[in-house]
């Protein structure tokens, strides 16, 4: 009987050992697919930072051809800006040699005269159709942001106190934004 307990104990501590080979076997199994799951998350992270960074780098590149070109066409409109006044200008500029020609010529000077002011109204004209308006000085009250005043002299009434006396130069607006401050005297 004590082989029998002696192989029983064998028997025993065999199954023990098998148990404990199964258990550290399912554990290594689940260690592995654990470690496996990691090693996925990880390539999928990753892969999701490459995109990212794809994008990123697509996009800065987007937006610095996106400055660069508007760069460019800033730069073409500022010296092209004024090239359709310039076009209708010169209109006026034939205008003036021809009167330049007949002045050479001429007997009477009233004809002269009368084609220097059509010309003259001409090119006022031509301005205003672009937005040019001449500003309106003189006896209104003195405004430092349209007025410069040039001097100050004594009012000849009461009534022109702090008003502009005098225009020595017109002053212009070009649609609604001074552009020539008018240059004035103004009664004290």
């Amino acid at each position: 009987m004590a082989e029998n307990t002696q192989e029983n104990q064998q028997d025993q501590n065999l199954q023990e050992n098998t148990e404990d080979i199964n258990n550290t076997v399912e554990n290594n199994e689940t260690n592995e697919q654990e470690v496996t799951s990691e090693v996925s998350e990880l390539d999928k992270l990753k892969a999701e930072l490459n995109e990212a960074n794809d994008k990123y780098l697509r996009l800065y590149a987007e937006f610095d051809n996106y400055k660069r070109r508007t760069s460019k066409e800033r730069i073409d409109i500022l010296q092209t800006a004024g090239k359709d006044v310039i076009v209708s200008l010169l209109v006026i500029l034939d205008d003036f040699e021809r009167a330049e020609k007949s002045i050479e010529s001429a007997q009477d000077l009233a004809p002269v005269k009368e084609g220097v002011e059509l010309i003259h109204h001409k090119l006022k004209s031509l301005l205003s159709q672009k937005g040019l308006r001449p500003m309106e000085s003189k006896g209104e009250i003195f405004d430092a942001d349209i007025h410069e005043a040039v001097t100050n002299i004594p009012a000849p009434s009461e009534d022109l106190k702090g008003k502009v006396i005098d225009e020595l130069e017109r002053g212009y607006y070009l649609n609604d934004k001074v552009i020539r401050y008018a240059k004035v005297v103004v009664g004290a």
